[in-house]
């Protein structure tokens, strides 16, 4: 039924980091891309953020052709019904559950019943975001890794009704992005973010609590670890504002060892949410 040979046309839903991330790399692998957003300005600025991206790969020759020829593979539109000719979607919208439904239900109105839907969701149950359309064995999640152009994984989410063929089709997809999959069932937090909040987590109170400067705690675990970040950095790559709602999703699943630290609320209070402010645990140009 689902066939990657069939799909020449993505549509990408939310024009934010993540969205403009799969779109680039949608792109980049040769389909033609639909972004939709709801203002021309968010559009403008994903747009500013994906020629910077590209920019900066062309300069690490790390991209087969000019940027420029990628970037015409990509139009934007604030007309949800201007995915109507996707062969299939990915939503990236806010990490709101209600949101997500209100977008998947839209979108039983636009796409043709045979178009598979994925959501980049990195907590939420898939299940809940698929019973929003009438037809949830279309619906599967794709969790991209943050920066996308540059992350390898992807992370593939099986709701309670996804069709096993979609699933097949989702690791194809993206391995043709060039992503290596893993899959998980739709467990709160699938396997990333429920094994990596509590690690964030938990970096952010010893600096807190004063055990070591931040610089030696992220060093302390790249270089005790050989994980490639420490959790101080990685959380300021991340967002401070998406770490925070992704603890509080999954405290409110399973329990209070994924409470947030303290420092961590502080900080999204403050508006000091990482790399994207310009402000996070370190400061960024």
């Amino acid at each position: 039924m689902y066939e990657l040979e069939e799909i020449d046309a993505v549509g990408v839903i939310g024009a934010g980091t993540m969205g403009g991330g799969i779109a680039q790399v949608a792109a980049t692998a040769g389909y033609e891309v639909v972004v939709r957003d709801v203002e021309t300005e968010l559009l403008e600025e994903g747009l500013e953020r994906i020629d910077s991206s590209l920019d900066r790969l062309a300069e690490r020759d790390s991209l087969e052709e000019d940027p420029s020829a990628i970037r015409d593979r990509i139009v934007t539109t604030t007309d949800f019904e201007d995915l109507a000719d996707a062969d299939l979607v990915v939503e990236a919208v806010v990490e709101d559950l209600e949101v997500k439904r209100e977008v998947f239900s839209d979108l039983d109105d636009v796409v043709e019943s045979d178009v598979p839907m994925a959501t980049n969701t990195s907590t939420l149950s898939i299940t809940s975001i698929a019973s929003a359309t009438d037809r949830p064995a279309a619906v599967v999640g794709l969790h991209f890794m943050n920066p996308v152009p540059i992350m390898e994984g992807v992370e593939v989410v099986r709701g309670e009704r996804t069709d096993p063929e979609l699933l097949d089709l989702a690791h194809a997809f993206a391995e043709d992005l060039g992503k290596t999959t893993w899959e998980s069932e739709d467990k709160p937090g699938f396997v990333t973010n429920r094994i990596l909040m509590p690690w964030l987590n938990e970096g952010i109170r010893a600096y807190d609590e004063g055990v070591a400067s931040k610089e030696d705690i992220d060093a302390g675990m790249r270089l005790g670890t050989n994980v490639p970040m420490g959790p101080l950095e990685l959380a300021d790559q991340i967002g401070l504002d998406v770490v925070l709602a992704a603890s509080e999703t999954l405290r409110e699943e399973l329990g209070d060892r994924y409470t947030p630290a303290y420092l961590l609320k502080r900080k999204v209070e403050a508006g000091d949410l990482g790399r994207k402010s310009g402000r996070g645990f370190y400061e960024y140009e």
